[in-house]
């Protein structure tokens, strides 16, 4: 398709020390205190900055690593002033210096972290976690989720801005006191209970949520809700969007790595891959495509590139995660109208994305 778009993924972690004194007294991070950061960064494949053909992310990989190694056990003030999520970020992307580079992102915990794209705009991002019950109650006849179970649901606000010079966007104290209502109504609760949650799935919950706090808010751009570790649900305000997750075990050979590349040999990966789906909401179901429905479409597929050898797959051009990602997207299309993104790792946060609809939401890796 001509709206295609092919992005490079790769991440590295490192540790650090460092104090924020731009926050207001009294608050914890103006200690001194460290984190386990995850620096990330996304590339457009087009940009051809010389790598190896099919080791794209290795290399991207490696590129990273040299530019977050100063900051590797090292106090972050002796080298930024002011040491944010925001200003690591456009640090890390001002020492990669390579062509398309679409976003660098910094992700300081589990729960937060900001990305930072080429024209300054920033992305903030917080996780929630409430446990709570549900059932839907429009699913057909002996439907697993038509009967009252229970997840430990996790949310995620995430916040567009235009930084231009700023050191940094919302805090992420702020998105906590906008939330802290919203999880005293959630958390140990049932769902259904709630008054316009009568039918809670994922896409409705987000909604909910979104319409909630965007008077609170205005910043907010997305509310993405999981209602499992491998599946959920985003919400713009206008779109829905879904995921399914899962994970393979596969062996490769990569055809076009270069002579004398050990991976050129038979070797392997447990991939993380990420099935994204957009679709109007069904008014009856509440859903914009049912997970269960998903995973079982898409099953057969699954089954012939899990715990399979990658490289005797007819039709795969090579077995580098673009390779796959492309041909996942060929084998898809037909039986998934509604998906129009792929992600597909071969280690934590590296690999590649394959878009072909406008960009949704970053998730955390």
């Amino acid at each position: 398709m001509s709206n295609e778009a092919l992005y490079f993924t790769s991440a590295v972690g490192f540790e650090a020390a460092r104090k924020v004194t731009l926050l207001p007294e009294g608050h914890r991070s103006r200690r001194e205190h460290g984190h386990s950061f995850v620096a990330k960064v996304r590339a457009d494949a087009t940009s051809n900055p010389g790598f190896p053909s099919g080791s794209e992310v290795s290399a991207l990989q490696e590129r990273l690593a040299l530019a977050v190694k100063p900051l590797d056990y090292q106090n972050l003030n002796n080298l930024l002033d002011q040491p944010t999520d925001e200003n690591l970020a456009r640090w890390i992307g001002g020492k990669i210096d390579l062509p398309g580079i679409k976003s660098i992102g910094l992700q300081s915990t589990v729960d937060e972290g900001v990305d930072l794209d080429a024209d300054n705009r920033v992305h903030v991002w917080r996780r929630y976690r409430f446990e709570a019950a549900h059932r839907l109650p429009n699913v057909p006849p002996g439907h697993k989720c038509g009967r009252m179970h229970g997840h430990g649901f996790e949310v995620i606000l995430h916040s567009y801005q235009d930084l231009r010079t700023g050191s940094i966007g919302i805090d992420f104290d702020h998105l906590d006191a906008v939330w802290h209502p919203i999880q005293m109504q959630f958390n140990h609760m049932c769902l259904n209970d709630i008054e316009g949650l009568e039918n809670p799935t994922s896409e409705l919950i987000a909604s909910w949520i979104w319409r909630q706090l965007k008077p609170a808010l205005p910043e907010l751009s997305w509310v993405t809700v999981y209602e499992t570790a491998s599946c959920g649900a985003n919400f713009d305000g206008e779109h829905f969007r879904i995921w399914k997750e899962m994970t393979l075990d596969s062996s490769l050979q990569l055809k076009r790595a270069p002579s004398g590349d050990p991976r050129r040999q038979i070797h392997g990966h447990t991939y993380v891959l990420r099935l994204h789906l957009q679709a109007p909401l069904d008014k009856v179901f509440g859903w914009a495509v049912d997970f269960g429905d998903v995973k079982d479409l898409f099953n057969p597929i699954f089954k012939r590139i899990d715990h399979q050898p990658l490289h005797e797959i007819p039709g795969l051009e090579d077995c580098d995660t673009a390779s796959l990602a492309r041909w996942i997207k060929s084998q898809s299309e037909n039986i998934l109208p509604q998906l129009d993104r792929i992600d597909l790792y071969e280690t934590r946060g590296c690999g590649t994305i394959l878009s072909w609809a406008e960009d949704g939401p970053a998730l955390p890796i």
